[in-house]
């Protein structure tokens, strides 16, 4: 299903206590993982990307694709997303804006974002693009994406589920 991100809000309008997520679709190498949890737990996902993903058969699933645009996909995400909702993503900016909307943050990676470490994430960020730029060739090291990430990310999420749902 494939969205333009219309008036239609995505989740929680009138529906709040449902958790619902969000991933941030490009690059995104959990995406499967994320699918196999909703349908466990019985919850809503909204795939956000430029465009180039497969749909899934899950009716949990919902793609959204986005115009182009440096920031389209951040913007639809934050627009949607609710206090109460997870969203899944790699992206510090949109993992702060997410926080400050009162929703969960977790990373590819397993490694949830948080109000107490945004801010060091942002600076470290930041800095990162600095010395890239004074780098000859602006070359950057990415740690690769392992079992362990993948194993992580997994326990994370259903331990973030498991604390929304008893919170709510």
């Amino acid at each position: 299903m494939s969205g333009s991100g219309g008036p239609a809000k995505a989740t929680n309008a009138g529906k709040r206590g449902l958790i619902s997520l969000f991933v941030d679709g490009d690059a995104c190498p959990v995406k499967a993982e994320v699918e196999k949890v909703a349908a466990r737990h019985g919850l809503a996902v909204t795939i956000v990307s430029n465009g180039g993903l497969r749909p899934s058969a899950n009716p949990l699933l919902r793609h959204v694709t986005v115009a182009e645009g440096a920031d389209a996909a951040d913007d639809w995400i934050v627009d949607n997303i609710a206090a109460g909702d997870i969203c899944i993503t790699a992206d510090i900016p949109l993992a702060a804006r997410c926080l400050d909307k009162g929703a969960r943050v977790l990373g590819p990676n397993g490694k949830p974002f948080t109000q107490d470490g945004i801010g060091m994430a942002l600076g470290m960020r930041e800095l990162s693009r600095h010395l890239r730029e004074l780098t000859a060739g602006g070359q950057t090291h990415h740690a690769g994406f392992g079992k362990q990430d993948r194993s992580r990310f997994l326990g994370e999420l259903e331990n973030c589920i498991m604390a929304l749902k008893r919170a709510g």
